[in-house]
């Protein structure tokens, strides 16, 4: 396997696919899923000719099952360390979800030279929870209600998420896939149980107004108007007004986890903003 070794000692697993020499496309996971959860867009980028890049967060996958640092300042740490280790130059980093938010927060503080483009994708900025800043978000409870399930029955609780709201399963008219219900379960349980704990925090109360400030490249927002993990109107309605250079795409009826169930949408428009 591949991995990189932190300065804290965590090892990072990482896949990278493609020619050194091609612009590389770093792919950034959700809670609690690994760098496999992007399987479709590397083997497609890769097909394009793109050096394609996903790790597997700390606590995620295939990576040291964390006790400590799990949480955003650490995770853009690792990918700043990462992109020393590979020298990614020029790079495209995709972030989904909780991804997002790493993507952000990596990208505002990441050397010159090292970015070309950013992408958020169902993300998790500027805030989720609620509070007297952010009126619109999610009551803590909702967090809290995470924590408990996890701890409860992480296992049942695995299958349950991906079976409901992040696909859209739960819709009428929804297809519904199982293969994509035990591929989420699968990855979710390969990560440590205390990390994934602390990533709820991570994920939902980092607030990411001035990262996204504080970003000067191209940045695509993708969002389904129908996820019911990371509600629009507090996420990508609010992020498209708070970076320099940003583009909103909104996707009408589109689910939270819509890069596997509709590839043949997302993948095309990633393709363009990146060669735009």
């Amino acid at each position: 396997m591949s991995t990189i070794t932190t300065r804290d000692g965590t090892e990072i697993y990482y896949k990278d696919w493609g020619s050194k020499d091609a612009q590389p496309v770093v792919f950034h996971h959700g809670w609690p899923l690994s760098a496999d959860d992007w399987d479709n867009q590397m083997l497609f980028f890769l097909e394009q000719g793109y050096r394609v890049i996903a790790h597997d967060r700390r606590g995620h996958g295939r990576s040291t099952q964390t006790a400590t640092g799990n949480e955003m300042d650490t995770y853009a740490a690792d990918v700043a360390e990462l992109a020393e280790a590979l020298d990614l130059r020029n790079a495209v980093h995709i972030g989904h979800s909780t991804g997002g938010g790493e993507v952000a927060h990596y990208v505002a503080r990441a050397k010159p030279g090292r970015v070309a483009k950013a992408v958020l994708i169902g993300a998790v900025p500027p805030v989720m929870v609620k509070s007297e800043k952010n009126p619109g978000g999610l009551p803590i409870e909702v967090f809290d209600g995470f924590r408990a399930a996890l701890v409860a029955n992480r296992a049942q609780f695995y299958i349950d998420v991906p079976a409901g709201p992040f696909y859209g399963f739960n819709r009428p008219s929804a297809t519904v896939s199982q293969g994509a219900i035990n591929n989420w379960w699968r990855q979710g349980m390969m990560g440590g149980a205390k990390a994934h704990y602390d990533c709820i925090k991570a994920f939902s109360e980092t607030d990411f107004t001035e990262d996204l400030k504080a970003i000067d490249v191209p940045v695509l927002i993708m969002h389904g108007d129908d996820d019911q993990i990371v509600p629009i109107a507090d996420s990508a309605l609010l992020a498209a007004k708070l970076v320099k250079n940003g583009t909103l795409k909104i996707y009408e009826g589109l689910p939270h986890g819509m890069c596997t169930t509709h590839p043949d949408i997302i993948n095309p428009d990633l393709l363009a903003f990146i060669k735009g």
